[in-house]
């Protein structure tokens, strides 16, 4: 970076916006490190500047006192522009007018205005404090922050709540890449109560109107976090098919009542939704999978999550491990030993961990069909709407009829990073096809 410094008088400097790359043309205030008035000593840091592509501190030229600012931070300067007025102490500019006086003897004629050698600002190290304060309150982000945190999909929110070193609060690239190598502590924490965006969007206070005041357990604000954190984390796509159920359910009506004699267990369908999801899974298994860094995992076990409302109203996630090696009794004594002890709040943590892949069943609320939030660190998650009889066209020996038809949507909603429409797309049409192509003939 190059301090362009001209002399107007005597001792007095017009300091100019430097350039800082070829194809920079203008900068970024950020802070002005001297006040007006102030003494510097050479080589102290006046101002800082940002880029698209950098941040730099720009050193004072020789000690001398800072006349005047003619910019304020934040303020976006064309490169060459007078941003300050110096004065610059007399021994130390008799000194560097000398310097420069002799480096250009051999080639510029004595009557001609020596001009100060171009100086290279170095980056200044400064000490860490420990002393600072999680939620930052200064909410503008230099352009190479905002660049850096568009590589590591870091969130607005979350470089909110990045410790800050910088002057009055502000987040210095150091402090992102520490943040990081720290495993990124506070990427769950809760949202800080401004907003910050790339492009200053104003600060906006609504009308939140009145009423009771219900703070969130902690359970609702685990859930908020981990919601929110996977969609900044997974840009979702969701594909939706149809599926006929009538042969399952038709089965299922004609043999839960056997099914529960024979075996203690009611028959509900969530079992049948397990089974034929695992089959799936198995067809394309790079569905059942998680992402590390630049590496997707493929995961051995087939680990089915049930997503299931708790009194509470809060959401939990009971696991039915290895359910691809499970029988359709095993997975029904497994699904409702999950959901009583969901209802009685009498979960262990080995209940909830493990799951490589989540169902969530919509359509017992009786809604049609649902947009889910993938459950991280999967990488999709299946949401069932509501069966519902409805009039469909159908193929039959005697060519197309109306029928009533048992009929449901399914919805994947699927990271995109690493599950791509057609992944994503064949997964829930497979599963589809095993719901519709239910053996009726199948023996409890």
């Amino acid at each position: 970076m190059i301090l362009v410094i001209n002399e107007s008088k005597l001792n007095s400097f017009e300091l100019r916006m430097p350039k800082m790359g070829e194809s920079i043309t203008e900068g970024t205030i950020i802070n002005w490190l001297i006040k007006e008035g102030d003494s510097f000593e050479e080589g102290d840091i006046i101002l800082e500047v940002a880029t698209d592509k950098v941040d730099n501190e720009v050193p004072a030229p020789a000690c001398g006192k800072l006349v005047k600012t003619l910019f304020e931070a934040k303020d976006v300067v064309p490169v060459g522009e007078v941003i300050a007025l110096l004065e610059v102490s007399d021994a130390v500019e008799s000194s560097k007018k000398q310097s420069t006086e002799s480096k250009q003897s051999n080639s510029l004629p004595s009557k001609k205005k020596t001009t100060k050698k171009p100086q290279t600002a170095q980056p200044v190290v400064n000490s860490i404090s420990n002393s600072f304060s999680v939620n930052n309150t200064n909410t503008f982000f230099s352009p190479l922050i905002i660049s850096i945190a568009k590589a590591q999909h870091i969130s607005f929110e979350e470089l909110a709540r990045i410790p800050a070193t910088g002057k009055d609060g502000r987040l210095r690239k150091s402090d992102v890449f520490q943040y990081i190598q720290d495993g990124r502590p506070y990427k769950f924490a809760q949202p800080v109560v401004h907003d910050p965006t790339a492009y200053r969007i104003p600060q906006l206070t609504f009308e939140k109107g009145k009423g009771m005041i219900v703070e969130m357990d902690r359970m609702r604000q685990m859930i908020a976090d981990h919601m929110v954190y996977s969609k900044h984390t997974s840009p979702h796509v969701t594909a939706y098919v149809e599926a006929d159920l009538t042969n399952m359910v038709n089965w299922r009506n004609a043999n839960k009542k056997a099914f529960q004699e024979k075996y203690g267990e009611r028959l509900t369908f969530t079992p049948l939704f397990v089974e034929a999801v695992a089959k799936a899974i198995k067809d394309f298994p790079n569905i059942n999978a998680s992402v590390d860094g630049t590496n997707i995992i493929v995961k051995d076990d087939i680990n089915i999550g049930m997503a299931t409302a708790l009194p509470s109203g809060n959401l939990i996630v009971p696991v039915v491990n290895n359910a691809d090696t499970k029988d359709l009794k095993t997975l029904a004594a497994n699904v409702n030993d999950l959901a009583a002890k969901a209802r009685d709040n009498k979960l262990a943590g080995d209940d909830i961990k493990g799951s490589t892949f989540t169902i969530s069943n919509v359509g017992t609320f009786g809604s049609v069909m649902g947009t889910p939030i993938i459950n991280q660190p999967e990488v999709a998650i299946l949401a069932l709407g509501i069966i519902k009889k409805r009039p469909e066209v159908i193929e039959t020996e005697n060519g197309d009829e109306i029928a009533i038809r048992s009929m449901m949507y399914l919805s994947l909603s699927f990271d995109h990073r690493v599950v791509d429409g057609f992944l994503g797309g064949s997964f829930v049409r497979r599963v589809a096809d095993y719901f519709e192509q239910f053996d009726t003939n199948r023996k409890i």
